[in-house]
């Protein structure tokens, strides 16, 4: 046992609706309810699990973003920084298109730098995770329920893949999910934890729909993937562009619409610079290093990865311009 009752307390807050200090609620916590939580404190410990204090350091800053931001939030592995993240979630019951289309995305946003935020849910979110870490990059799920209770159980190694080159993260501190309202609570997490979000597939009352009213609400970019009309999974994502959302045919499609909602002065990624220095007049490789501050190793990597999201094209004479709209 530990002397430091800390996690034990937080645990308690994460379950007390009217909670506000974690220090009296274990101060007052009845003999039961202290050995349930110093159980689930061990098993957390063992999974290195880190439960954080709305207000304190390491407590993700964009969830603070949210009118009801989780007083305490459970974290294994890393949080990625908000401006660097895309949601991309959708139907659990997806099309063998709306599969390859979710895979891709995530592949060409993590190849360009950016973390992907999904649920982990079958469908649509397991492609979005499997795609950003296949391409080498991060990939954060937000749970439902406790990071003891992986859900759906047969993404449990999905999940432990995650933690290597990302992580999990829940406002619950241990179980599964308590009732079927907890996934849509959870996806407002998605929306605040991503500077944009994604909906590839989903039915007229899918639950991703949801995470994309999240987006909205905090002004974020929405964007959905469209399909065929006369799939009920495109039903959603069609009426989403109906009401304002971006068409997101690719990678690029983000990425313009992340540009046009960055605030002026914000510092510019690599690859931010290097799509900027694009024109539609063909430019050297040694002008565009030069343009945007870059080593030509650097340059001619990046102009890759913005040819595979749709943002560069290559012409004659080893030179590059900017991709057709």
């Amino acid at each position: 046992m530990r002397a430091d009752r800390a996690l034990e307390a937080r645990i308690l807050l994460a379950g007390s609706p009217g909670g506000h200090d974690p220090a009296a609620l274990w101060r007052d916590a009845g003999s039961e309810e202290r050995a349930a939580a110093a159980r689930v404190a061990d098993d957390l410990e063992l999974r290195g699990v880190r439960a954080l204090l709305r207000g304190e350091a390491g407590y993700p800053p964009a969830l603070l973003d949210l009118s009801d931001a989780p007083r305490v939030v459970f974290v294994r592995g890393t949080v990625p920084t908000r401006e660097r993240a895309v949601a991309i979630v959708g139907s659990r019951a997806a099309s063998p298109y709306g599969i390859a289309q979710a895979g891709r995305l995530a592949a060409d946003l993590a190849r360009l730098g950016y973390a992907v935020v999904s649920g982990l849910a079958r469908g649509i979110d397991g492609a979005a995770h499997r795609g950003a870490l296949e391409a080498g990059g991060a990939s954060l799920a937000v749970l439902p329920g406790g990071l003891d209770e992986v859900t759906p159980r047969h993404h449990e190694a999905l999940a432990e893949a995650l933690c290597a080159r990302g992580g999990l993260l829940s406002e619950r501190a241990s179980g599964p999910p308590p009732y079927r309202a907890t996934f849509v609570e959870r996806n407002r997490l998605i929306a605040a934890l991503a500077a944009a979000t994604v909906v590839v597939e989903a039915a007229a009352r899918s639950g991703a729909l949801s995470t994309a009213a999240a987006a909205r609400r905090l002004r974020r970019p929405v964007l959905a993937v469209p399909g065929d009309v006369d799939r009920e999974t495109s039903r959603g994502t069609h009426g989403l562009i109906r009401a304002g959302a971006a068409l997101c045919e690719s990678a690029g499609d983000v990425l313009r619409a992340l540009a046009a909602a960055e605030p002026r002065g914000a510092p510019a990624a690599p690859a931010d610079r290097l799509r900027e220095a694009l024109g539609s007049a063909p430019r050297t490789v040694d002008d565009l290093a030069r343009a945007a501050g870059l080593d030509v190793a650097a340059t001619l990597a990046l102009l890759l990865e913005l040819e595979w999201a749709g943002l560069a094209a290559a012409a004659p004479g080893q030179r590059w311009r900017r991709a057709a709209p």
